[in-house]
This record gives C-alpha cells, structure tokens and sequence, in this order.
C-alpha cells in the first residue's frame, strides 16, 4: 500500500479519524479523498507498478524524517509505503524528491489509457461513526443506530461501525440523542483493507 496525507497546521489538517488523502493498493485500486468527497480510481497493471517503481526512486521505501523539528503548527507530509514512513515538514520548504513524486499521485494528471475506468464515487460497505459527547449542541435528532457511546474508544471519539446505506446524513451543527446523552457524530467510510475502528488511523 502506498498513501500520503497531510496534519498540522493552523486548521488542524489531518485530525483523528479523517481520510487520507490519497490510497494505492496492489490490486491497482486507488481512493482519493477531497472536500470531504472520496472517488475511486483502478490502474492498469502497468501504471500501477510506474508509480511504485517512482515511489522506490523517491526513496518512500525506507523510513525518514525531512525538515526542521519543533515548528509550531507547520504542516506535515506523511506517507506510508509498506512498512516505511516518510514526514516531511514543511513540504513547500524542501527539495526532498518525495515532494515532488507527490504531484504523480494526482488522479487529473493520469493518462486516460493508465485507467481500468475513470474515477467514480468510493462506495464503502460499511462506515466509522465516529461520536464526541457534545451537550450543547444545536438542533438535535434520536440516533436511529447502534448506541453511540458503547463502541470502541479511539483518537477522535468513540467508535461504532454501521452499514454505509444505513447511517443518516452527519452535520457539524446537528446533535444527536442516543441512551439518554448528546453527540457530535462524524461519519468516516472505511477504506479497503480496514474492518474495524482499531484499523483507522
């Protein structure tokens, strides 16, 4: 598997329970997530063993740190290939050519003829509900699913899984009413080759 994502900064990029920006598996099958919109992509064989050998040559199969340590809010680029991980700090500030690869893993920069079928919507089985205990929250709704604070305590909250097709539409300004309490509830599809809260980073 090969992914990149980005934390930090003033906003707070990449918090507990988002989804990473970009995820390749050997089967050649990539999910992209932006403006909280997942796609699904499928390479060509041929295409898909290009990128790696890419990702090789910008050394993300071996560990390492690039940029200044202890930088307040400073943005964080992460990727995992495998076992390895790479954090760049301060991306735009350094000539690390994993920087530069990075711009090989935008789906709109990809030939037509690399792609089994173009980019369509990634349709999960089943989704995180990620739920933060929120009292104050605005309009609040009756949780239709499983209670929301017997799951699994994970960063970001606590966990329960629930069908895609079954989960209501999530908004930051909606609570939700489950076993007498209220919460704040974010809804995170599970991408493959997770099963469980425990495989959500």
């Amino acid at each position: 598997m090969l992914r990149w994502r980005e934390t930090g900064g003033f906003a707070g990029k990449g918090g507990p329970g988002t989804l990473p920006e970009f995820s390749l598996y050997s089967t050649g099958r990539a999910v992209v997530a932006s403006e909280g919109k997942a796609t699904e992509y499928r390479l060509k064989p041929e295409a898909l063993q290009r990128l790696l050998d890419g990702a090789r040559a910008a050394g993300l199969a071996r560990s390492h740190t690039s940029g200044p340590g202890r930088v307040m809010d400073a943005i964080v680029l992460e990727f995992t290939m495998g076992r390895a991980t790479t954090k760049i700090i301060q991306p735009e500030a350094q000539s690390d050519p994993a920087v530069r690869f990075r711009e090989r893993l935008d789906p709109r920069r990809w030939p037509p003829g690399d792609l089994v079928s173009p980019g369509r919507p990634y349709a999960p089985a089943k989704v995180a509900v990620l739920s933060v205990e929120n009292p104050g929250a605005g309009t609040v709704k009756k949780w239709p699913l499983a209670p929301l604070g017997k799951g699994e305590r994970v960063p970001g909250g606590v966990c329960t899984l629930a069908p895609a097709s079954g989960v209501p539409a999530a908004r930051p300004d909606v609570g939700w009413r489950s076993q007498g309490r209220t919460y704040t509830v974010r809804v995170r599809p599970l991408l493959p080759g997770e099963s469980s809260c425990r495989d959500i980073p």
